[in-house]
């Protein structure tokens, strides 16, 4: 959004949800015939305009532009209803989804038990102020590693946002699920290595993928690949996971077996624990350690290395 600048009122019949990388301002939201509610935002906000709403931006600086991220479910409708007048001119009022209710757009969230995924904090909020500092709960003895999370379902949306915090010297174990995860890198520096789940383990025939990536780094696995995300700084990296089926409330059209992604591939799940990993991963990222002066802290995993 330019310096002082505002963007043309928009409506559309798919989500979306929205993170500030710079600047700040403002969002305005209504719907045909309804009173206008108004937010602000910063940079590390979190926020989805309810479906089929109209919304405005705001930019609140004079002197510098507003960039961020829209996450969206576009072409998801766009190949269903091949018709744009449909998708952009509809005037229907999703009242289930958003009606004008007051503090709709409150940083005041509501904690639940997640009993789909397992997930350890769950929060269903339609803003969060900065993501940056939200607090998070650390993953379950047995999970994917030394990370902490917290989970979001937004606006009664299908789509749903989580963050992740890995520490310095360590990473995640690898796993696989659907397409449609777009990851942001709110803080730190690291790589993602991502290669066909066909590959296997030891992606036998195909080729592992380097991603490097730092802060506001952006970054897709393609469906149905391994991916594992390692932290080389001497920082904590914090990372945003858009995801566009994986709603507890909404179980959608998900194919993914729910807890999948963090049960080992020899019970049927999608899952490399460490103790079957192929060597070669743990090589290169001792390689990349040295090169950025980060520290090995992998040693409760491997206490012989």
């Amino acid at each position: 959004i330019p310096p002082g600048g505002t963007l043309l009122p928009q409506r559309h019949l798919y989500e979306e949800t929205i993170y500030i990388m710079s600047g700040c301002g403002a969002t305005t939201v209504w719907v045909e015939g309804g009173a206008k509610q108004s937010f602000e935002w910063q940079e590390g906000s979190l926020f989805s305009p309810p479906l089929n709403t109209w919304h405005q931006h705001f930019n609140g600086q004079s002197d510098k532009p507003v960039r961020y991220v829209g996450v969206t479910r576009m072409p998801v409708f766009m190949n269903l209803f091949h018709d744009l007048d449909f998708i952009f001119n509809n005037n229907f009022i999703f009242k289930k989804r958003y009606t004008g209710e007051e503090g709709y757009f409150s940083s005041q969230g509501k904690q639940f038990d997640d009993v789909v995924f397992g997930d350890p904090k769950v929060c269903e909020t339609n803003f969060v102020p900065d993501c940056r500092s939200y607090g998070l709960a650390d993953e379950a003895a047995g999970g994917m590693g030394e990370i902490s999370f917290a989970f979001f379902e937004m606006s009664n949306n299908i789509m749903t946002i989580h963050i992740s915090q890995q520490r310095a010297g360590t990473y995640k174990t690898a796993h696989h699920h659907g397409p449609g995860a777009h990851l942001v890198c709110l803080s730190g520096q690291g790589y993602t290595l991502m290669w066909p789940a066909a590959g296997g383990i030891f992606a036998e025939g195909v080729k592992r993928v380097k991603v490097d990536w730092q802060k506001h780094g952006v970054f897709s696995p393609p469906d149905k690949w391994f991916h594992q995300h390692f932290v080389t700084g001497t920082e904590p990296a914090k990372l945003l996971a858009f995801h566009a089926e994986r709603s507890r409330k909404y179980k959608g059209i998900r194919g993914d077996t729910p807890g999948a992604g963090r049960r080992s591939i020899k019970l049927g799940g999608t899952q490399i624990n460490y103790e079957d990993e192929d060597p070669e991963v743990r090589r290169l990222f001792k390689e990349e350690l040295k090169k950025t002066g980060g520290t090995w802290q992998m040693s409760k995993y491997f206490p012989h290395e």
